[in-house]
């Protein structure tokens, strides 16, 4: 069997998409990202950007960045962080994320995804075992498989179920040579659902793991002070490893990993991903750094954010459309029934001029699927009425992929 043989016996349902390629797939949406940007000619309402703070293209980010790059082009420094890929402004940005999270130590990773699957892997070896959330994001669960200990996953946000799998795990666990590490998110990117992280705490009292959050979707929206599903929760100080990119509220690429100073020590030079891979880019660096200092001194970014959030949700459920369970500024549009039903929901928002994406197996279960839109600070409440009247002219067509069968949704609250 040579390789194209092989292939054609791995067909999958995305890539059954591959001849919509243009239309539902490597789009491209042109101008200032914001809430409205034009894509074939012609503008549309733009959901399907996880700018939650409007802050990827702020004018004084992209001039702090702009000039950076004039001075030193825009991939300086060009090395490892570890030899001479780095910067005092790298140092002063993880300086900014401990004094903001209260911290010990936060050390930078050049991309979210393969940073964060790589820390999971330096975290364990055999002897530890991993308990993680089955629908945790991608990159965690690339680092779970290469675990080379015992790993289990428990039913999504069921605590019960993770309590059952800790205590199966401690039947064989050494505590003398391993740690059981459980993994969550702090937010679903997908329904928008926040992780029971109270309820998961009090299991880590009474079995006493370690405790791993990626909260990248949660990091800058939820909180008193938008620190993120911990702080929501009260458990800050619980959480051993916190993690989160720069890709959703703080409009850049990379992100950041915070805990322990003995633990970002020894991360700093067990790393993989790290190690061996360039470092982030100062005009990234500058970017975030700047897009932070607008986050602290602009408070009412999120206040809007919520505001829209809760006019978009509410205007959904008052249309009897299905959402799921979610509590956040990602609202999935839940549909019942096949692929073929969610697309044409999907190109009949597009002919209505609303602008998103459909969601199929693997990042959601086999037979489901759904439009995930985000909300943003920068919808104005006009873009949020002109997609509800969107919703509205479509819930008449397509009754039944759009019905909420069970309004079970939680209410929201920051």
């Amino acid at each position: 069997m040579d390789l194209l043989q092989k292939l054609e016996h791995r067909t999958t349902v995305l890539q059954q998409y591959i001849a919509y390629r243009g239309s539902l797939h490597h789009l491209e949406l042109k101008g200032k990202i914001s809430s409205r940007m034009t894509f074939d000619d012609k503008e549309y309402i733009v959901w399907c950007l996880n700018d939650y703070l409007g802050l990827m293209h702020h004018p004084e980010s992209v001039a702090a960045a702009t000039e950076v790059t004039r001075l030193y082009g825009p991939s300086y420094p060009h090395s490892v962080r570890l030899t001479i890929g780095h910067t005092q402004a790298h140092d002063d940005l993880e300086l900014t994320l401990s004094n903001f999270l209260g911290r010990e130590d936060t050390m930078l990773v050049n991309l979210g995804y393969q940073g964060f699957f790589s820390i999971v892997d330096a975290l364990t070896d055999r002897h530890d075992t991993i308990i993680y959330d089955q629908k945790c994001h991608a990159c965690l669960i690339d680092g779970v498989r290469i675990h080379n200990g015992r790993k289990f996953a428990f039913k999504h946000n069921n605590v019960e179920h993770l309590e059952m799998q800790i205590k199966r795990a401690l039947k064989t666990h050494n505590p003398n040579n391993g740690i059981i590490l459980v993994i969550v998110d702090g937010l679903y990117s997908m329904h928008g659902e926040l992780a029971p992280l109270d309820e998961i705490v009090k299991l880590k009292k009474k079995y006493n793991f370690t405790f791993l959050v990626d909260d990248s979707h949660a990091f800058g929206v939820f909180g008193d002070n938008g620190k993120g599903s911990p702080e929501y929760f009260g458990v800050e100080q619980e959480v051993d490893v916190f993690l989160s990119t720069f890709t959703k509220s703080f409009g850049n690429l990379g992100g950041f990993v915070s805990a322990d100073k003995k633990v970002i020590d020894y991360l700093r030079f067990a790393v993989r991903s790290q190690i061996f891979s360039r470092t982030m880019p100062l005009p990234m660096v500058t970017g975030v750094q700047k897009n932070l200092d607008i986050f602290l001194k602009e408070p009412e970014r999120r206040t809007r954010l919520w505001q829209n959030t809760r006019r978009f949700r509410n205007g959904l459920l008052a249309l009897g459309v299905n959402i799921g369970n979610s509590q956040s500024p990602i609202i999935p549009i839940k549909i019942n029934g096949t692929h073929q039903d969610g697309l044409d929901i999907y190109f009949g928002l597009r002919e209505l001029g609303i602008f998103s994406y459909i969601v199929a197996y693997p990042v959601v279960a086999k037979g489901t699927c759904l439009i995930r839109m985000v909300c943003t600070y920068n919808h104005t409440e006009a873009d949020i009425d002109e997609t509800l009247n969107a919703f509205k002219v479509l819930k008449k067509k397509y009754p039944e992929s759009l019905s909420n069968p069970r309004n079970r949704n939680r209410n929201i609250s920051v």
